[in-house]
């Protein structure tokens, strides 16, 4: 699937935009398979990992508060040779030099898999939502932001953003096996510098908003969905469950009448 595509080339373009202002980027190669991922690790990684609360005081820095700054996006594509395996780019501050500070944050996840097709794209989009599985790290708000916090705890264990990278992917090629291949952009430098990917998220949401609904529909379920996040986390959850009751129910009605359905 190639809905994506170019975007994924947008994204390296405006990383390649930025060094050539003369951005301080980082480039950090992660091994490939999930057990080197998490092997070394300061943190657990995995379900329950980090379900703690952090609180303000607990923090020891914030990114991503809307006020100052936050965007956030996935991307996926069934041609591997698109992505860079293994690479974590980070514009801007790492974690360890930003005790205290509150950093505006973008955050572009880029997913390949040769098997990978529109009836992944509910689960690639929702398994971005590690709030619970990382240590030290609680997602405040996660849809068009990435509004989160690291904990002091974590960060004098080592938490940097080679961690949560490493994670991201752990956690990827673990949920979806047809995964193969994953990077990843964060952004800490400024907030001027998140304006491109706030462009392309608005752009890269209408695509994922009209995937989603064709899913839907191929499922029989011919409604609107505005969400590209979960369905645990949409308030019209229960609506939408309601409404799949009732097309399931009219299936079964239809099946049993032979392929015809009775009338109201």
């Amino acid at each position: 699937m190639s809905l994506f595509n170019p975007y994924i080339t947008k994204v390296s373009q405006y990383s390649a935009e930025l060094r050539r202002k003369g951005g301080k980027l980082r480039e950090i190669d992660c091994p490939e398979s999930v057990g080197d991922l998490l092997s070394g690790m300061p943190v657990r990684v995995g379900p329950k990992a980090g379900a703690d609360l952090i609180l303000r005081g607990d923090t020891f820095v914030e990114l991503g508060n809307p006020e100052i700054g936050s965007v956030s996006f996935l991307l996926w594509t069934d041609d591997p040779s698109l992505v860079k395996s293994g690479r974590v780019t980070l514009a801007g501050p790492d974690i360890p030099e930003s005790k205290g500070a509150s950093l505006p944050f973008g955050q572009v996840i880029i997913v390949a898999g040769k098997k990978l097709g529109g009836d992944k794209h509910e689960v690639l989009e929702g398994t971005q939502y590690v709030s619970d599985q990382i240590e030290g790290y609680m997602l405040k708000s996660m849809s068009r932001h990435a509004w989160s916090r690291i904990s002091n705890d974590a960060a004098a264990k080592g938490f940097s953003f080679e961690t949560l990278g490493r994670a991201l992917m752990a956690v990827y090629k673990s949920s979806i096996p047809e995964v193969e291949a994953i990077e990843i952009l964060f952004v800490t430098s400024g907030k001027e510098d998140l304006r491109p990917l706030e462009d392309l998220s608005e752009q890269v949401r209408e695509i994922s908003k009209n995937v989603t609904k064709d899913v839907w529909k191929s499922k029989g379920y011919d409604i609107e969905c505005f969400s590209t996040f979960d369905c645990d986390a949409c308030p019209d959850r229960t609506v939408c469950d309601d409404i799949k009751d009732i097309v399931n129910v009219r299936k079964v009605t239809k099946k049993s009448n032979g392929g015809s359905e009775s009338e109201d």
